[in-house]
């Protein structure tokens, strides 16, 4: 389940909740509080056309619904006699104002007919409506409020904080066009203990470390047209530290050489140059500004000569 808050979720059988009182159609409800406002009509807006890339999203007065749809089937052929299926959905209601409450409701699988050929559904939309708040809380408006929020009753710097958001929000989904505003670092991420950057003569020797979320720090973020690309171990400001950049499509900066070998085997553009000026093995760099399209198909991992890349798929 989304590890947010998971001790103030409550599954409850009732015909109503309180605050104020919500409507209960379905026999469970799932029910977050956050302690955040969110009340201006232009932040409500924008949490609505943010997801709509991923969900089916609407509003009405101050509530926000996002709705995800699924496909069953009860045998693989549809040519198949006695071949059924049935479209399935779980929406999820999110009430703003003074603190903010994001509620599910699981119906009877009756509600869409009679399909009870259909394996493990309550379970399913339970997972699908946790999918929908980790993405809604990693990738807007709220996300911020959210780190903001533990800023000030944590007291941990706000890098600190997007990483326990994204720990606390495993199931998130990327969504283009609605994340989290840039984190800006402090003086102390951007230097050494000393204060003082030690740069490299050239390129360090590969492979890329695969644990360097765990062994480097979360650093400054890279706009990339939209895009926000994370970046871990980056130092200064004139890319002679560079770090791995790409939450799942990842280039360690301070191995690559730039022969560009990624960039003509991708199938899907995942890449593109960018200038790097200052760095000391190559003035510029692969630029993975569409890392949401990769299909892991490792074939710029596999091209890559000082083993610079690694891919990690979705989840």
């Amino acid at each position: 389940m989304s590890l947010l808050l998971k001790d103030r979720v409550y599954t409850m059988e009732a015909k109503t909740a309180k605050r104020g009182v919500y409507p209960l159609h379905g026999y469970k409800l799932g029910l977050y509080r956050l302690p955040i406002i969110l009340q201006d009509l232009k932040e409500l807006r924008s949490v609505h056309d943010g997801l709509k890339k991923a969900f089916e999203m609407d509003m009405y007065a101050d509530r926000i619904y996002a709705t995800y749809r699924w496909k069953e089937q009860n045998m693989a052929d549809p040519d198949a006699k006695g071949y059924e299926e049935v479209d399935l959905s779980v929406t999820v209601e999110i009430v703003t104002g003074e603190v903010v409450d994001i509620i599910y409701q699981i119906f009877p699988i009756e509600k869409f007919g009679d399909h009870h050929w259909v394996k493990d559904y309550r379970k399913k939309a339970d997972h699908f409506a946790k999918l929908v708040i980790d993405t809604i809380l990693r990738n807007t408006i709220l996300a911020d409020k959210m780190v903001s929020y533990m800023v000030k009753t944590n007291k941990i710097s706000e890098v600190a904080a997007i990483q326990k958001l994204e720990e606390m929000t495993p199931l998130a989904k990327i969504v283009l066009g609605a994340k989290a505003k840039v984190v800006e670092v402090t003086e102390d991420d951007e230097e050494g203990d000393d204060g003082i950057i030690e740069v490299p003569d050239g390129a360090k020797p590969g492979p890329i470390d695969v644990e360097y979320k765990s062994k480097m720090k979360p650093s400054k973020t890279f706009d990339a047209s939209g895009y926000t690309i994370k970046t871990w171990g980056r130092k200064g400001a004139n890319n002679e530290i560079m770090g791995v950049w790409g939450e799942f499509v990842s280039v360690d900066y301070d191995i690559c050489t730039a022969d560009g070998g990624c960039i003509e085997a991708c199938p899907v553009n995942v890449y593109e140059w960018f200038d790097t000026p200052g760095n000391v093995s190559s003035a510029q760099k692969p630029l993975m500004a569409r890392e949401p399209d990769c299909i892991f198909c490792l074939a710029c991992e596999n091209v890559c000569p000082p083993q610079a890349i690694k891919i990690f798929e979705m989840k």
